[in-house]
């Protein structure tokens, strides 16, 4: 058998191995996520645990390349462990997306959020991993061993970036715990390189997933993440059972004007894939954008919500501002908005005052504070315009 590195542990991931313990192990049919199931597999048989194990895969739907669940239990099988196959009840990680844009939708139309906020997820907005993956697979540990401390390892390694690379080798998760038991997360080959990862593929008698090898992808996730490189971008566009998510893709950013990797449009990566009318409306979706964003960073920065709340009424002179700036956006995007006029947005904000007022004030969305720290510039909206 192939020597592999150490897997790391803590005294806390030692203390629960001997206690009743459940150990699962995040599996993406990716590289690190199996050689992460075979290190641990390894290392638990090497300590003589005899409790109950699981290969979790969290579902994304469309977004997942077609080989990535057989990988899943491909090496669950070689392995002996059990496969448990979560999703998300209200879809995968398209559905997502599309569902959060029109949701922004609504409040830009009500005046729920100052400025249009984007469908996609972004790299300090990661929700595609907190609620698709992290919040599935936590979900139903704690619902299907209930009377255990819960595990729950994933293939992080230092290597990868330089956030991961601060990642302790666990972290205490008691929001995954049940009364009586402990959970945490664990990475156990956090310190591995990319060799041991693929040695430890290798010392199965496995195959990578063929993103790897016929479609030459670094990483394998989504088909299209917000963390690929372009190479990997254009890579993906290549396996020909991806091409309606693609196209699907670039449909989204077309209709709300933003691109998929802040100033990285889909629509550019294969521009072969797309039909001359699409690409015409991406090619108007682009200059959209652009003055979207001028216009909206035009809005001074006080009258922008914090935690989803105003903090001031606008005079009737900024009210004007606004109500320009929200009719060019608008008209810009295709939407039908209320609060078009002075008096309407400056009675809107007495009322989320006063519900500020009532309520306490509740947390933005994710997403809306951030997108609100775009330097305000002097520029007047009369002197943009998307048309």
């Amino acid at each position: 058998m192939l020597a592999l590195p150490p897997v790391a542990t803590t005294p806390e991931i030692d203390i629960l191995l001997k206690q009743k313990t459940v150990v699962a192990v995040g599996v993406s049919g990716g590289k690190d996520s199996v050689a992460c199931l075979i290190a641990v597999h390894r290392y638990l048989d090497s300590i003589g645990f005899e409790g109950p194990r699981c290969a979790v895969h969290a579902d994304l739907g469309s977004v997942e390349w077609e080989q990535s669940l057989f990988k899943c239990q491909e090496v669950a099988d070689k392995l002996g462990w059990k496969l448990e196959v979560v999703k998300r009840a209200a879809g995968g990680m398209m559905e997502r997306w599309l569902k959060r844009w029109e949701n922004n939708v609504e409040r830009y139309i009500d005046l729920s959020c100052v400025q249009l906020i984007l469908p996609w997820s972004t790299p300090s907005m990661r929700f595609c991993t907190s609620e698709l993956k992290s919040a599935v697979i936590r979900s139903h540990l704690k619902r299907t061993y209930p009377d255990f401390n819960i595990l729950n390892a994933t293939g992080v390694r230092r290597q990868e970036s330089p956030n991961r690379a601060k990642m302790p080798i666990a972290k205490h998760e008691p929001v995954a715990a049940r009364r009586g038991f402990d959970a945490y997360q664990w990475n156990p080959i956090i310190e591995w390189d990319v060799g041991a990862v693929w040695g430890a593929i290798a010392s199965v008698g496995l195959e990578p997933h063929e993103a790897y090898t016929r479609f030459n992808m670094t990483r394998v996730s989504c088909r299209w993440c917000i963390m690929s490189s372009a190479g990997d971008a254009y890579n993906a566009t290549l396996d020909e059972a991806g091409h309606p998510l693609y196209r699907q893709m670039v449909d989204l950013e077309i209709d709300s004007t933003f691109a998929f990797q802040s100033n990285k449009w889909l629509g550019d990566v294969n521009p072969s894939l797309l039909s001359s009318e699409t690409l015409g409306r991406l090619a108007m979706a682009k200059q959209v954008s652009l003055r979207r964003k001028a216009l909206e960073a035009a809005i001074p920065k006080h009258l922008l919500y914090t935690k989803g709340w105003p903090t001031c009424i606008p005079t009737f002179e900024e009210a004007t501002l606004l109500a320009e700036i929200r009719s060019e956006v608008a008209a810009g995007v295709g939407l039908t908005i209320k609060c078009s006029t002075p008096e309407s947005i400056i009675q809107r904000y007495e009322e989320l005052m006063e519900q500020m007022r009532l309520k306490g004030g509740v947390a933005a969305e994710e997403g809306e504070s951030a997108i609100q720290l775009i330097p305000a510039l002097q520029i007047q909206p009369q002197q943009l315009s998307f048309l």
